[in-house]
């Protein structure tokens, strides 16, 4: 005899460390530990399911006026949460802290674990919460708008020459982006390549190194590109590095390139604006 398989175990959805969740239903709890995956969760039209979010979760801002603080993506309140009686809190490998992550697993049903490299890898992330939020509707129209934003970007390709950039992300000390971040693949999917060339692995801090303004790989840098986050590298802040680096610089807005989720394909369309006017 062979035994049968329930509807909704045929349509578990599988996360970034392996882990199968089945059809979570109407009276869901999410708490999102990840201000991408908040911004998200609205987009997916979820918003009335989100009980519990970081206080840097800002997007969409009036809509969060109403939910509750749960500290921030390091420094979770796990009693907090406890509180808040989620079924489901959102994480990301980069994002949280595995010991946070393990402490929740003691007292929340299901961990949904999310770790976006590239921005292709949101395709997969709109399938696995859709799937699980029973949002697939509205999952599909967000894979369609960024197949649509990753085709632009190659045919932007076409047009210019590919540079190499350095990508700030703080400054004293002075850090930056290893290849394998998710900054970095979606500054490449318009032909800005980033420097120096090394890979950080899956979390940790190797992920953003420190540098000095003599390494040596400087030298084929073509462009440094100031992000506002997660330091506010502001205007004033172009001189001095354009100094330093002795390559021009542009200011640009991390949340367009940093942010997965929802919004891949506006950040993705922002970079090709931006890439078009400083060519």
């Amino acid at each position: 005899m062979h035994a049968r398989t329930s509807p909704d175990a045929a349509r578990t959805s599988t996360d970034a460390v392996g882990q199968r969740h089945a059809p979570a239903g109407p009276d869901a709890r999410i708490v999102s530990l990840v201000p991408s995956l908040t911004e998200l969760v609205f987009e997916l039209g979820l918003g009335d399911r989100l009980v519990g979010r970081t206080g840097f979760c800002v997007h969409p801002h009036e809509a969060l006026r109403g939910v509750p603080k749960v500290g921030g993506t390091k420094d979770v309140k796990l009693e907090r949460i406890r509180e808040l009686a989620p079924t489901h809190v959102l994480v990301n490998m980069d994002e949280n802290r595995r010991e946070t992550v393990d402490a929740l697993a003691a007292f929340v049903p299901h961990i949904v674990v999310t770790h976006p490299n590239t921005p292709q890898d949101n395709l997969p992330l709109f399938a696995l919460l859709g799937g699980i939020f029973g949002a697939e509707d509205a999952a599909a129209r967000l894979a369609d708008e960024l197949r649509a934003a990753l085709a632009e970007a190659v045919a932007l390709r076409r047009t210019l020459a590919d540079e190499r950039v350095l990508y700030l992300i703080w400054r004293e000390p002075w850090m930056t982006v290893a290849r394998d971040t998710y900054i970095a693949a979606t500054l490449a999917e318009v032909g800005w390549h980033t420097l120096p060339a090394v890979e950080g692995g899956e979390t940790g801090a190797a992920r953003y190194p420190a540098f000095d303004w003599g390494a040596p790989w400087l030298a084929d840098v073509a462009r440094v590109l100031l992000s506002t986050e997660p330091y506010r590298f502001r205007e004033a802040h172009l001189p001095e590095v354009e100094a330093l680096a002795r390559r021009p610089a542009l200011l640009v807005d991390g949340e367009m390139v940093s942010w997965y989720g929802s919004r891949a394909a506006r950040g993705l369309r922002w970079l090709i604006a931006l890439r078009r006017g400083s060519a």
